[in-house]
């Protein structure tokens, strides 16, 4: 007999309008100077999430000091450079403000503000023994879901490996899924976002640490992506798209911050590591080849997966209907415009071997339903080539 945990921030916002609590909520947690964490793109961004915050905290009378030197694939400098910010301007609250590279570059330093050492010191599960200052998260895209997971990505500069501290102590106080803070996001930020988002939900309901919990997230959020992300891509202005693509990367947040990954995720961080590859590309053009590899260890999840996505399943055994459930996740992939393969995006079958033993290390591959050896993933890896 198991037991379960499940672990979401305290407080979560959603809807068209909520950011208008951020003020508040930093009161409440007693902040007096947030260091607001984002990327160039949103601090430069007339009247955006970024300006918003910034008036929001003025209005209660919060300071805010703003480091936005955020890459994608955060790298431990940038960590450095934020501490560096974060304790020159005497901060007390972080305020993260964007979507998944942000989100995780303010855990990072909030870990180092309360901890000794280097990030990469803290790189695996359980490893914080300190709470790190407040963080509230203002989330911009509806994807990486990083805002309400314990989950902390950082790249190491010198070995391009990308490494996670996971610990219920990088939880934000405070989430808060704003969508009119998505309308307008570019096309193929809104796709690989959207495929991320996708991915969690797919893992997270096929993991050896699924529950009944982690299931019902994970469920609506692929019936929601499969019937809204297309829409989104093609009208970045539609709200209604945009609102349900938030929610369902709310949903497959919460589904594999306490259910897990699996494969997917562990390869693609090699990826992003070794080739700086956006997130969200590399899980889309991995997720329907490690489906197919992870297929025999639970066929019917995967004949679920196909009804969930809005195949017709009538009439179909149950690995006729997981078939179905991979050809259309190439099919969705196609139709938002992620490259097909791996080959198209400059990565090096040499770089094959290497990448296949580091992603057999990392975190997410425990939680993977099929257990595989090196060989397996350099096969995965050139399936996807």
């Amino acid at each position: 007999m198991r037991y379960y945990d499940y672990l979401v921030p305290n407080v979560n916002f959603f809807g068209p309008g909520c950011l208008e609590v951020v003020g508040q909520r930093c009161q409440i947690l007693g902040g007096k100077h947030a260091l607001i964490v984002t990327d160039q793109f949103l601090a430069t961004l007339k009247d955006g999430a970024v300006e918003k915050t910034i008036a929001y905290l003025d209005e209660v009378g919060i300071r805010s000091s703003v480091f936005s030197e955020v890459h994608a694939n955060p790298k431990d400098t940038d960590v450095t450079a934020g501490l560096t910010c974060y304790q020159d301007n005497q901060c007390d609250i972080i305020v993260t403000v964007g979507g998944g590279s942000p989100h995780d570059c303010g855990k990072a330093i909030g870990i180092m503000a309360t901890h000794p050492g280097k990030i990469g010191d803290y790189a695996g599960i359980d490893t914080l023994s300190h709470p790190l200052p407040p963080i509230v998260s203002v989330n911009t895209t509806a994807g990486t879901a990083s805002e309400v997971t314990r989950h902390c990505v950082i790249t190491d500069t010198e070995t391009h490996l990308k490494y996670v501290i996971v610990s219920w102590r990088n939880l934000p106080m405070v989430s808060i899924n704003d969508p009119l803070l998505m309308i307008g996001k570019p096309r193929a930020l809104t796709a690989a976002t959207g495929m991320d988002a996708l991915t969690h939900a797919i893992e997270a309901y096929v993991s050896v640490d699924a529950n009944p919990v982690t299931d019902a997230a994970a469920i609506q959020a692929i019936k929601l992506i499969a019937n809204n992300l297309r829409t989104a891509v093609a009208n970045g202005s539609d709200l209604k798209a945009r609102e349900n693509m938030a929610y369902a990367s709310l949903l497959a947040g919460m589904a594999f911050n306490n259910g897990n990954l699996g494969y997917v995720h562990a390869m693609a961080h090699q990826l992003g590591g070794l080739y700086d590859m956006p997130h969200g590309v590399a899980n889309a053009i991995l997720l329907p080849h490690v489906c197919r590899y992870n297929l025999i260890a639970n066929v019917q999840k995967f004949a679920d997966i196909a009804e969930f996505l809005g195949e017709n399943t009538v009439g179909c055994s149950a690995i006729e209907a997981a078939e179905k459930a991979i050809n259309a996740l190439f099919r969705l992939s196609a139709d938002v415009a992620i490259p097909g393969h791996l080959s198209e995006l400059g990565v090096k079958e040499q770089d094959f071997e290497l990448m296949a033993d580091n992603a057999l290390k990392d975190g997410n591959a425990f939680s993977n339903p099929r257990k595989g050896t090196k060989e397996d993933i350099v096969l995965i890896f050139k399936d996807a080539y």
